[in-house]
């Protein structure tokens, strides 16, 4: 198994860094790192080059995941020729990724929480200033995804 994930919101400096590193980390304690790798990226050109968001950094040092070295980027044509999954965090998301890769013919495409028995968005922290909600969120949706990941392989 070589998967890769590709982690998606509107700046990539709040939720998709957020499902990425938390991804990491769950991916790690797996040992399968070296099979399952992770990224992230924005729909939108409003945060290219910054670092997470620092209290998005704070929640994740809580939790003792090392946020450093994220630098946002804009989700690009080829991403989805490179990624086995391609996950927004909200509906905003969804549709700017149907949008940009021409509906999806492969069916890479989902929502984060669409991987637990209670499928929403992932509330923007950047509005909402609740990062906890946020993560525990992401690490409901991350642990769902890595366990039909790893059931499917099976």
């Amino acid at each position: 198994m070589n998967m890769k994930i590709l982690f998606i919101c509107h700046g990539s400096i709040c939720r998709s860094p957020m499902a990425e590193y938390v991804m990491r980390d769950m991916v790690k304690k797996e040992g399968l790192s070296d099979r399952i790798k992770t990224a992230s990226a924005a729909t939108s050109r409003e945060e290219i080059g910054n670092p997470i968001y620092p209290p998005a950094q704070r929640v994740l040092r809580e939790h003792g995941i090392d946020p450093s070295g994220h630098a946002a980027r804009q989700m690009r044509k080829e991403d989805y020729d490179n990624y086995d999954y391609i996950i927004g965090m909200d509906q905003e998301n969804y549709h700017n990724l149907m949008r940009f890769y021409d509906n999806d013919p492969d069916g890479k495409i989902s929502l984060l929480m669409d991987y637990t028995d209670r499928p929403r968005a992932v509330a923007d922290p950047w509005y909402t200033g609740d990062f906890i909600s946020t993560w525990n969120d992401v690490t409901e949706g991350c642990a769902g995804l890595l366990k039909k990941i790893l059931f499917s392989e099976n």
